[in-house]
């Protein structure tokens, strides 16, 4: 069983809600509030982790977009919940910008990024990938199939993650591929 701090989490949590919602984030194809999308990324690491989940992993997954997506810093991240977190988040952000080249040189900067990542930070980083791969698998079958290129690359590099979470991402990237493959 996992436990957790719950007051950090609980203000992660609070936190992640208001940066999304304050720029008004949703999920591309749903329409969800964006943190629908970190809350199934916790609930993930809680469901298929099989080595103990921290308070630091959760409130790293409540936050794992804020830096990447909103107007927060990780100088903000870090004076509100600490460096560990901080570092988390700061694995778990893309570090790759649109003036380094094309979307294939990009990822493999970011791979390259997430390959350096802690275990703590590679395990939310497939909890992320596991909660992403269905919604764009299907709706939009065309852009699923580089992403699931680039996604099975990134496992080969997340070695450091949770076995569970590992063998629950290679599960869900071959169902999404042989979907596609069934929709010709």
């Amino acid at each position: 069983m996992n436990t957790y701090d719950v007051t950090l989490t609980d203000r992660a949590r609070a936190f992640a809600w208001g940066a999304h919602s304050g720029i008004g984030q949703v999920r591309k194809y749903s329409g969800q509030p964006y943190a629908v999308h970190c809350a199934d990324v916790v609930r993930i690491m809680l469901e298929f982790s099989e080595t103990p989940v921290t308070n630091v992993q959760i409130a790293a997954a409540w936050l794992h977009d804020v830096v990447e997506d909103t107007q927060v810093s990780l100088d903000t991240v870090s004076l509100e919940f600490g460096t560990e977190v901080a570092q988390l988040v700061s694995d778990l952000t893309d570090v790759s910008r649109p003036t380094d080249g094309n979307r294939r040189v990009r990822k493999q900067i970011d791979l390259e990024h997430s390959a350096q990542a802690c275990a703590a930070s590679q395990t939310v980083k497939l909890a992320d990938l596991i909660s992403n791969a269905p919604s764009i698998v299907d709706h939009d079958p065309g852009f699923a199939r580089v992403w699931l290129r680039e996604k099975a690359a990134l496992l080969d590099v997340l070695v450091k993650g949770d076995a569970g979470l590992m063998r629950r991402a290679r599960a869900v990237l071959a169902e999404c591929k042989l979907k596609l493959e069934n929709q010709g």
